[in-house]
């Protein structure tokens, strides 16, 4: 039971089925309390038609003897005088409940007048006329054996020479009974039959819109148990949620099957970086414990600087990936862009004072990285810039040397990636200096390209948001 009210479809199908339920038994309810209003307004007016006409003749001075409608094939008929004296009834009258008097043999008359002053009437009334409200209740009465609810009228009339009198006319409510227990019974045959329509249709409709819905779970089952990354959900050929869901999906597993590449390459290059120092190393150490008079100790603190910065590139990258942010600190380009170049050999700076937000190690080390590449590839000058570009903090780094050709100007940025290994190599690079200087900058807000120079070669340019 619990698996069955797991699932969205049984879910949806129960809630639209309980929804309309609700609907259907308010609307039957207004229904059957608006019919029986309307019958009983109907056996009302019908009961008052009849009262009024006996009550026409009471005030024309008919004697109670020479009274029509008294038969009882239009209803029960009562006639009271004060003090609910009954004075006329229906003919076959048996029984009757709710009017004022249980009677149904009339009374012995008293001498005309003399029940005038017994009661206190509610409305002033001229002899000979008929009051123009009347009032009703539901009741019962037999009539010749046979039993029925009925709705009373009750008019008073004035007469001349008997006082105040109060008619009663009943209208039977077997039609109103009948009509509302038709309504009811078919209400109760035909709402059970309608919600079970509502329950299949909206089963059906929900199966066949979570349909893709199961789909993208069994692929993503798939996917999950095999590892293969490369597989995609199936997507609908519709417009809607379940489509979005399936595009978001894929979207997701693309990037995730580029982050999860891009780690397995990023471990591998780093595996193999890591291999040549530290093979390096080994061998001058195992021929130094051989023979010591042949030790390189230059040979051995190199590999070991060249090691221990790797390890350091290493680290930054782990700590960038996982989100690390940067400090919120106010750094001054143009005096940082300064002591990145100091020391240095043909490096010219031209600066401007520009403020940014950030770690002020971070962006330094980015300053450092773009140098080390301009001088491992210029000529003769390097040339730094710092300025202003609009909300923006610009730092240019530009050499002489034979430039970033088109095709590669991205593909710099990828980790591990050197256009000339060989020389990288020698030089204690690894392609990690710009995939570094980016990511930092993509972490402070901005941006790193890299383009051409003023002199033809390499130019890259750093973009930050002004602090």
């Amino acid at each position: 039971m619990r698996r069955l009210f797991g699932s969205v479809r049984a879910r949806a199908t129960l809630g639209a089925t309980l929804v309309v339920a609700v609907a259907l038994v308010a609307a039957g309810a207004a229904v059957l309390l608006s019919l029986k209003s309307n019958l009983m307004g109907e056996a009302g007016t019908r009961a008052e038609r009849s009262a009024r006409v006996i009550a026409s003749q009471l005030a024309a001075g008919t004697p109670y003897d020479k009274l029509s409608g008294l038969d009882g094939d239009d209803g029960p008929v009562q006639v009271l005088a004060a003090k609910k004296r009954l004075v006329r009834a229906s003919e076959d009258l048996e029984k009757i409940s709710g009017t004022d008097s249980d009677r149904v043999k009339p009374q012995s008359p008293v001498a005309p007048g003399g029940d005038d002053d017994s009661d206190d009437h509610e409305e002033d009334l001229e002899p000979g006329e008929i009051a123009g409200e009347s009032t009703f209740k539901n009741g019962s009465a037999t009539i010749d054996g046979d039993t029925e609810d009925y709705r009373f009228a009750a008019i008073e009339v004035e007469t001349h020479d008997r006082g105040r009198l109060k008619v009663y006319a009943g209208a039977p409510l077997a039609a109103e009974h009948g009509a509302v227990q038709t309504a009811l019974t078919v209400m109760l045959i035909g709402f059970p039959l309608l919600l079970g329509v509502v329950a299949g249709v909206t089963w059906l409709v929900t199966r066949r819109a979570l349909r893709p819905v199961e789909g993208i779970r069994s692929e993503m089952a798939a996917i999950t148990a095999s590892q293969d990354l490369a597989r995609r959900v199936p997507e609908p050929q519709t417009h809607d949620e379940v489509a979005r869901l399936a595009r978001t999906t894929n979207e997701t597993l693309a990037a995730l099957e580029t982050s999860v590449e891009r780690q397995r390459r990023f471990v591998a290059d780093a595996s193999h970086e890591l291999r040549s120092p530290i093979a390096s190393l080994r061998t001058q150490l195992e021929v130094a414990a051989a023979h010591p008079e042949l030790l390189d100790l230059d040979g051995a603190v190199e590999d070991t600087v060249r090691l221990q910065r790797l390890a350091a590139d290493l680290l930054l990258l782990a700590r960038l990936d996982a989100g690390e942010r940067p400090h919120d600190a106010k750094v001054d380009l143009a005096g940082l862009a300064r002591e990145a170049a100091e020391g240095r050999t043909g490096v010219t700076v031209d600066a401007e004072p520009v403020n940014v937000a950030g770690s002020r190690g971070q962006l330094g080390r980015v300053l450092a990285n773009l140098l080390d590449n301009a001088q491992r590839h210029a000529r003769s000058a390097v040339v730094v810039t710092v300025r202003r570009e609009g909300d923006l903090a610009l730092v240019g780094v530009a050499d002489d040397g034979d430039g970033v050709p088109q095709s590669d100007r991205e593909r710099i940025f990828e980790r591990f990636v050197r256009l000339d290994a060989a020389r990288s190599r020698d030089d204690g690079g690894a392609g990690l200096g710009l995939a570094i200087a980016r990511d930092v900058a993509v972490r402070h807000g901005g941006t790193l390209t890299a383009g051409q120079g003023p002199a033809g070669g390499a130019l890259f340019e750093l973009r930050l948001p002004l602090a």
